[in-house]
């Protein structure tokens, strides 16, 4: 039975190998075909700012995994309108397209879910 399955992405994007793992555990789920989504909130809407230099600072670039979601057929991003403008960010800076939710959509968005994960 396939299971709708929410990623909450809330947490910086080089914050040691938490991203690296989950990013490994969602394409791990697509490969079984469960029907998956991605939100970012909060501190994730990072993890899709373009023009992210990890290398620098010695850390592992995951711009090539979001990249790879597509050919996992991981099509539902869903990023919180309010988490890019308290922080910001423009949407047209983003490196992967994302549907726009307003915070106040966010909870009944969520219980359309059987399983959510967040971290």
């Amino acid at each position: 039975m396939m299971k709708k399955i929410l990623f909450i992405m809330s947490s910086q994007p080089h914050n040691g190998s938490q991203l690296q793992e989950k990013l490994d555990i969602i394409l791990t789920a697509a490969a079984f075909e469960q029907q998956l989504a991605l939100l970012f909130l909060d501190e994730g809407v990072f993890q899709l700012k373009n023009g992210q230099q990890p290398k620098k600072q010695g850390l592992k670039d995951t711009s090539l995994i979001f990249n790879a979601l597509e050919v996992y057929d991981v099509q539902e991003l869903y990023i919180e309108i309010e988490s890019l403008q308290e922080r910001g960010i423009n949407s047209r800076g983003l490196s992967l397209p994302v549907k726009p939710l307003y915070r106040k959509e966010v909870n009944s968005f969520m219980k359309k879910y059987d399983i959510i994960l967040s971290g």
